[in-house]
């Protein structure tokens, strides 16, 4: 079968790759896994047999019939043909903080599906494979150009790491990009509350969409925030900065710390 340009299909053949995909999870016979998307089952086979409990999410037609047909008659195997944006965690597992993600996942979606794998409640450990230029924000330092929404977003909730960069030459048609498996683990026990998200996401937003903004006027001018000058110095009291700053320079640390003076004087 075919890559669909429509769905972002990219086929990874390299097996080496697929390996050091699949250890990089680490899942054993007591574990539950989540693939989203599958395909042709690269990692599928790997996975097979390795994991007690696989649920594979196939938007596909084609593709989640032949899985179907392949492993839908084993017990420990689940095939779900569905858009895994829109899968309802509570009917996959009873837990889903024991669970474990993988996936060779579309890259015109790959925001998307981060966030939503980070929406409560969190899988236990996440392994993707993304675009290279993604993998750089979301490990990238304040004052950096990959440095952004993306890269605040996540390890705020959670920590990340590089696993290993794969060639363009590894996958099937061959994409106009290279790529990296990322490793996502979300902090548990959560270090805030959903209400807390809540406000640190806003905050985010309204930081990285105006960007190249001082701080200041940020907090004091965007409709979402509104801090009036004696709160803008009750600020600078409390943590030292200087407002002038622009949002890149802040690390993921003092968004958490400025969304909380934010809800405290709110």
């Amino acid at each position: 079968m075919r890559a669909k340009k429509s769905l972002g299909q990219n086929f990874l053949v390299d097996v080496s790759i697929q390996q050091k995909i699949v250890e990089a999870l680490g899942c054993s016979r007591s574990d539950t896994v989540l693939e989203i998307g599958p395909g042709r089952g690269a990692l599928t086979r790997h996975l097979v047999g390795r994991a007690g409990h696989l649920v594979l999410v196939e938007l596909d037609d084609g593709f989640a019939g032949t899985l179907q047909d392949e492993w839908g008659t084993r017990p420990d195997v689940d095939v779900l043909h569905q858009d895994f944006l829109k899968l309802d965690w509570a009917a996959v597992v009873p837990d889903p903080a024991e669970l474990l993600v993988v996936g060779n996942i579309p890259y015109n979606i790959t925001a998307p599906i981060i966030f939503k794998l980070l929406e409560r409640p969190r899988p236990r450990d996440i392994i993707l494979m993304v675009q290279r230029e993604v993998a750089d924000r979301l490990v990238a330092e304040p004052s950096t150009g990959e440095y952004g929404a993306l890269t605040v977003g996540v390890r705020c909730v959670a920590s990340v790491e590089k696993v290993v960069h794969v060639p363009r030459t590894a996958f099937r048609p061959v994409p106009g990009v290279d790529s990296t498996v990322v490793r996502i683990t979300p902090f548990a026990p959560p270090p805030l509350s959903a209400d807390e998200e809540r406000s640190l996401r806003v905050l985010t937003r309204a930081a990285f969409t105006w960007r190249r903004k001082q701080i200041q006027k940020i907090l004091r001018d965007h409709e979402a925030l509104r801090l009036s000058r004696d709160r803008l110095d009750d600020l600078t009291r409390e943590t030292g900065w200087d407002l002038t700053r622009r949002p890149e320079t802040l690390s993921p640390d003092d968004f958490v710390r400025l969304s909380g003076f934010i809800d405290r004087i709110a």
